[in-house]
């Protein structure tokens, strides 16, 4: 079969393809937080920009493809991307704002598309398998990327493949503004050339110790044994020889948001230990962070539950920006259970909720919160995800 290649916007590449067996479409919003600052104002537009925490302290959530061109990277420590683009300007962001954008995004794929899944705040899967015998996947991820962006006004890119794993890291060659299909069978050519840090969930640390083997690409990888990648990486090691041979099934998730996340405790007796109340809402905030960053989510919302002896119950809420940090949660939680509690009463239960909850990559705050608070969460996380979430508590908690 000829295969056909024309340049696309973005220099992205169109494949003229046969009918996948099954088609997946990966579609993500390019520099999604800089897209949005710019459509508010176009001042903006060419300029190297990043969004984040103004302080030489903070770090970079989001930058423009002129930053990046400096070396300026997203999660990159604010001091160090001012060093390497000392003109870029540095935008304070806005969580609520991008939500807004990506809710519209969401709307507009929600219109045609069979069966779709929003996996961030700027990441949407899409299950086109069987439409080939109808529209065609390619004309209608075509037409689709074109509603979006001029429903929105925003640029967006896609790879399409037969899952998830090709498509995404099609995506990110198509980049920025572009497509990509790549062809029934041709997953793992594809994939061959490429460095192994381009596979997802293939960290910086386990493509440094590949770097160290000798193995920076993806064909390197795919050729070491199963065995020998089990050994230095444990069960990540198969995971690898999978994403190395292009092997995904995992689905499309039908796009759906949890509302909340909360937690109560009601005491074997009731107290007025006001020192015991608050070290266990500390400990009941700091769990509920923990789930909200293992979803990769945002809240906007956080809400104290008091119940007292005579089983009265009184609740106190506050919007906040959206955040998934422990400190900013505890802070709020203690300033709100301050106006909620009554000294002179018996507690018989605490409880707290967030909501006003969204998708997005960061797992903390990085308007806010400084490269060590980063580093700090990352730490504790990783040893709750391995030992469980008592592994680690917070000081004021082990009281």
């Amino acid at each position: 079969m000829r295969e056909e290649k024309a340049p696309l916007t973005g220099g992205a590449l169109h494949i003229n393809a046969s009918p996948f067996e099954r088609a997946i479409l990966h579609l993500d919003l390019d520099s999604f937080f800089i897209s949005v600052e710019r459509l508010k104002d176009s001042s903006l537009n060419g300029r190297p920009l990043i969004v984040g925490g103004r302080s030489g302290r903070g770090v970079v959530a989001s930058c423009s493809y002129e930053a990046r061109a400096f070396g300026v990277r997203s999660a990159m420590p604010m001091r160090m991307a001012l060093k390497l683009c000392p003109e870029a300007l540095v935008i304070r962001g806005d969580m609520e704002s991008y939500s807004n954008y990506s809710r519209l995004v969401t709307d507009v794929i929600a219109v045609d598309a069979p069966l779709y899944e929003k996996s961030s705040i700027d990441e949407f899967y899409c299950d086109l398998t069987g439409m080939d015998k109808y529209v065609g996947c390619w004309k209608w991820s075509v037409e689709l990327r074109e509603r979006v962006m001029k429903e929105t006004g925003l640029p967006i890119s896609f790879g399409l493949s037969v899952n998830k794993l090709v498509s995404k890291v099609g995506t990110s060659e198509a980049k920025p503004n572009g497509t990509l299909m790549i062809r029934n069978g041709l997953e793992r050519d594809f994939l061959s050339p490429l460095s192994a840090a381009k596979l997802p969930g293939l960290g910086k640390k386990t493509y440094h110790k590949l770097s160290f083997m000798g193995v920076r690409t993806v064909k390197l990888l795919r050729e070491i044994p199963v065995t020998l990648l089990e050994r230095e990486f444990g069960k990540h090691g198969r995971a690898m020889a999978r994403k190395a041979n292009a092997i995904d099934d995992s689905p499309v998730v039908p796009h759906s948001e949890r509302k909340s996340l909360s937690k109560e405790r009601t005491f074997q007796q009731d107290t007025t230990d006001i020192h015991y109340l608050r070290d266990v809402l500390t400990d009941m905030v700091t769990r509920l962070g923990f789930d909200l960053r293992q979803s990769g989510q945002l809240a906007s919302c956080i809400t104290i539950k008091i119940r007292y002896t005579d089983f009265q119950t009184f609740t106190k809420q506050r919007r906040i920006a959206y955040t998934a940090n422990d400190k900013h949660f505890i802070r709020h939680a203690n300033e709100l259970f301050d106006r909620l509690h009554e000294r002179r009463q018996m507690v018989r239960l605490v409880g707290v909720r967030f909501s006003g909850l969204v998708r997005g990559h960061y797992q903390v705050d990085l308007f806010e919160d400084t490269e060590r608070d980063i580093n700090l969460m990352g730490a504790m996380d990783d040893i709750r995800a391995r030992f469980g979430e008592s592994a680690i508590r917070r000081a004021r908690c082990m009281g």
